[in-house]
């Protein structure tokens, strides 16, 4: 590329980085701004208030993604872990499998087959960066060992998510668990669905490899609010360290493998 050619394309790109982290930004200040909005209207404004968080944080991760990908592969793949989400979440709460026996109230809409749609919405939401995480730790998948270690480091490290996850949506009272579990009131077979849903949709996407930066900062920033919010807002604690440590140990190890 010439000199006048890099020139041409500094101002797309430098739109194209204002745009994506302007998004992030939005998306965290929604998200740091719920307890307040709760202390203000009460527990009613929580379902709403996650909808509109979880639209802007895939909107931002799409938006990332596409700066990589174009629009085509983008919206394939999303099309991909939405799907799959769905049908995995679907069979869940209708026979138990994957994830154990649950059911969703009607807190979350609007909803298909019993499913909210945000939902496989929220498979996308930080599925990417947990990519971006496999990338950093394994390196090229120039080997069939390499790929198989990709597909498993990335459905740990969004796994890692639930660990903060399921106790928040099932305090806030998104699902109900038939059976409450050893995992603060988690069954440990829905952790071993996840690790199988993601690792499934990593191994059907096949995603290309994807810049680091925006997405490791969007996994940071997971982890950052999960663990303020669930240790100091929402009483948490327990779930609030473990997901810490979990989430926290994936990005250290992605760290040092960089060094």
């Amino acid at each position: 590329m010439t000199v006048f050619a890099r020139f041409l394309r500094q101002p797309a790109q430098l739109h194209e980085n204002r745009v994506q982290y302007g998004l992030i930004a939005l998306w965290a200040l929604v998200m740091i701004a719920l307890p307040i909005a709760r202390w203000v209207a009460g527990d009613a404004i929580i379902p709403g208030w996650v909808t509109m968080a979880a639209i802007v944080q895939a909107v931002a991760v799409a938006v990332a993604v596409q700066a990589a990908w174009g629009w085509s592969k983008t919206l394939v793949t999303f099309a991909i872990v939405s799907g799959i989400g769905w049908a995995a979440e679907f069979m869940g709460h209708q026979t138990g499998i994957p994830f154990g026996n649950y059911h969703y109230t009607d807190a979350l809409q609007p909803q298909i087959g019993g499913v909210p749609l945000l939902i496989p919405v929220a498979w996308f939401m930080l599925l990417p960066s947990a990519w971006v995480m496999a990338q950093l730790i394994v390196g090229r998948q120039d080997t069939l060992a390499k790929k198989a270690a990709f597909v498993g480091v990335s459905a740990v490290a969004l796994t890692a998510w639930d660990l903060f996850l399921d106790p928040q949506m099932d305090g806030w009272g998104f699902w109900i668990w038939d059976q409450p579990g050893a995992y603060f009131g988690i069954p440990l077979v829905n952790y071993g669905g996840w690790l199988l849903v993601s690792a499934v949709i990593t191994v059907i996407a096949r995603p290309s490899e994807l810049p680091t930066m925006p997405l490791a900062a969007v996994y940071g920033l997971v982890w950052f609010l999960q663990t303020v919010g669930l240790g100091v807002f929402w009483g948490q604690i327990g779930p609030a360290v473990v997901g810490s440590v979990a989430m926290g140990g994936i990005m250290l190890i992605a760290y040092w493998r960089q060094r």
